[in-house]
């Protein structure tokens, strides 16, 4: 499975959770947070789909999504301890985290494999 397939929709569910938490609590950390990030995974999954066309690996666009993964995987644990609330902080810190792991195996396996031309 290639990184921009999750990337993506992990990328616009980040961008609807932080506009949700903005609209409904009027939390500008929601908007800050999940937009910011969610507008970097998406365009970091847009720029590996086109180097994934053009035939080659897009390292920066992995490591930027792994770096972002990490570091929501990291605050949003930490706000689940503090507040036990599972909802929104429990929910994005467990789907970071395997996303986290997700781009960890992707850069340990060579990043997407890009399929031999056929004759």
């Amino acid at each position: 499975m290639h990184d921009f397939c999750f990337t993506i929709p992990y990328g616009l569910l980040l961008i609807g959770g932080g506009l949700f938490g903005y609209f409904r609590k009027g939390s500008t950390a929601s908007l800050a947070g999940g937009v910011g990030i969610g507008l970097l995974l998406t365009l970091a999954g847009y720029f590996s789909l086109k180097a994934f066309e053009r035939k080659k690996n897009s390292y920066p666009a992995l490591i930027l999504e792994t770096v972002c993964a990490a570091i929501l995987t990291w605050v949003m644990g930490q706000r689940y301890v503090q507040t036990s609330k599972f909802m929104p902080a429990g929910v994005v810190a467990g789907i970071s985290a395997l996303m986290t792991g997700f781009y960890l195996y992707k850069i340990a396996t060579g990043g997407n494999h890009i399929p031999a031309k056929t004759k």
